[in-house]
């Protein structure tokens, strides 16, 4: 079934709210959004920015062009003519009673309504409705525009065919929807984390280690293998040749030792909600929470974008489903240049002839660079050891005229790696006319600024950049590739 919507609302535009509001438009879709808190405009358009730095990066190719965004003044406004309603409002049963009951009033008769609940049972949402049989729990993670999960659940009257169709609308946004046999309340994705949370709690309260030791133990540990493998797989490598019955036998038993608090927690009174609010603002080292969900999203793009370079480029895990995601826009998974940067001409990039001015090419070219070191691994923590690579020649031509609002696209093909040089051809193109606008051909050394000389790559950091040169070097070669200023083409 073909899940592409052209037009959706969002009920709520809070923290999950406007991540779906971010999610949908970039993803193409028109979104018209209701939220009567005074905040709410600035809330999604903040989030959305996030999105917008962060969520084209994790691709290889172009995201759609960006559906439309519209504040509605009433949520029947809203709602009209829309093909997904996505309500997001505060945990209140009753208050979620009213607002889906109200979007079941307005919304068109085949729309899918999905609840953004974390928990409720959506047999208790249904009460109230006059069609029950479309709602749908559909339970996303933060940020929704970047985690691919979404939870499916149905409740006593919800159709087979809404979660079909639910199935194919989230899986078209990009993500991966996992339908829950039956319903039950905090599902499975929040009952795995409360376990957790709960442990980690009484670990707090007992004085056995600090908010920034715990969070350290799951994201130096066990955190980065459930990215890419889960719980169950895990344990099935755990238990050796013999697999996962032999793991069961062999630690099945300590289920039964009595050093767990798992049924038990702690009470939350003032001396421990006090020790963990003072321990998280000491980890958080004065970081806002923008500045927090920023650093967040970049772990995130480079975590997925690395597991999507695994298997050869299969992808693996989450990088398996960006993998899917690109075939799917591109209609084909044979190697293609780099698609790296994406934005729109600005008004303060224009020269006074109404066009972008010269030394704004040079700009998003540099952007793209960064953007290709930030993939290979250049990160901020490769730079601050000292190291890094430097453009030390660039040839740039200038072959198209950009106009504010034009909406750009770059692309990079690898020339050519070694131990110390990194040899790339850029292009900018109009996104909408397919046009190229400019090319250049840079020549990258990799440096140690300490020593002030070109040093030869760490061998990961090589074989990364290696690797991306073979899957080009099947590419025709750029035909401005070697020319020197003022040489006639052809």
């Amino acid at each position: 079934m073909n899940g592409t919507i052209a037009k959706a609302a969002c009920i709520g535009g809070g923290v999950i709210g406007a991540g779906w509001v971010a999610r949908l438009i970039l993803s193409g879709v028109d979104v018209d959004v209701y939220d009567p808190a005074p905040d709410a405009e600035r809330v999604v358009a903040e989030v959305f920015a996030n999105a917008r730095r962060s969520m084209p990066r994790l691709l290889d190719i172009s995201l759609p062009p960006p559906g439309r965004l519209r504040f509605a003044e009433d949520l029947a406004d809203a709602v009209a003519g829309a093909e997904l309603v996505q309500e997001s409002v505060p945990e209140r049963l009753d208050l979620k009673r009213a607002v889906l009951a109200a979007i079941d009033a307005a919304a068109p008769a085949d729309a899918i309504i999905g609840s953004s609940t974390s928990g409720l049972l959506p047999s208790d949402l249904q009460q109230g409705m006059a069609h029950p049989e479309r709602l749908v729990v559909a339970h996303p993670y933060n940020p929704v525009y970047l985690l691919p999960l979404v939870e499916l659940v149905g409740g006593q009257a919800t159709t087979p065919e809404t979660l079909t169709r639910a199935q194919a609308i989230y899986t078209t946004l990009g993500m991966k929807p996992v339908a829950i046999r039956r319903e039950i309340e905090a599902f499975v994705g929040d009952r795995l984390l409360e376990a957790l949370w709960r442990e980690a709690l009484w670990l707090v309260h007992d004085d056995i280690a600090s908010v920034t030791e715990i969070d350290d133990v799951i994201r130096y540990s066990f955190g980065l293998r459930w990215a890419q493998m889960g719980l169950f797989q895990t344990y099935r490598i755990a238990g050796g040749e013999a697999g996962m019955r032999h793991f069961l036998s062999q630690f099945g038993p300590a289920l039964k030792w009595p050093w767990t608090k798992l049924m038990d927690v702690p009470e939350m009174d003032e001396a421990l909600i006090t020790r963990i609010a003072d321990q998280s603002d000491e980890q958080a080292a004065g970081l806002s929470i923008r500045e927090l969900e920023r650093i967040r999203d970049d772990n995130l793009v480079a975590i997925m974008r690395a597991l999507a370079a695994q298997q050869g480029g299969r992808g693996w895990g989450a990088g398996d489903l960006l993998r899917q995601q690109e075939a799917a826009l591109r209609g084909t998974d044979s190697a293609e240049p780099l698609q790296l940067v994406s934005g729109t001409v600005p008004a303060e990039w224009i020269d006074y002839n109404g066009h972008m001015t010269e030394h704004r090419y040079l700009e998003v070219f540099g952007n793209t660079t960064d953007a290709l070191l930030e993939q290979i691994g250049v990160d901020a923590d490769y730079i601050a050891s000292g190291r890094s690579y430097y453009t030390v020649e660039t040839h740039i031509m200038h072959l198209g005229e950009a106009r504010q609002g034009a909406h750009y696209d770059t692309t990079t093909q690898i020339l050519h790696a070694d131990d110390k040089r990194l040899h790339v051809f850029h292009h900018i193109r109009n996104r909408d006319t397919g046009a190229v606008l400019a090319s250049a051909e840079q020549m990258l050394l990799h440096v140690d600024a300490k020593a002030q000389k070109a040093v030869a790559a760490p061998p990961d950091l090589i074989a990364r950049v290696t690797a991306l040169a073979q899957a080009h070097a099947h590419m025709p070669r750029p035909s401005a590739m070697g020319r020197h200023v003022g040489q006639r083409s052809g």
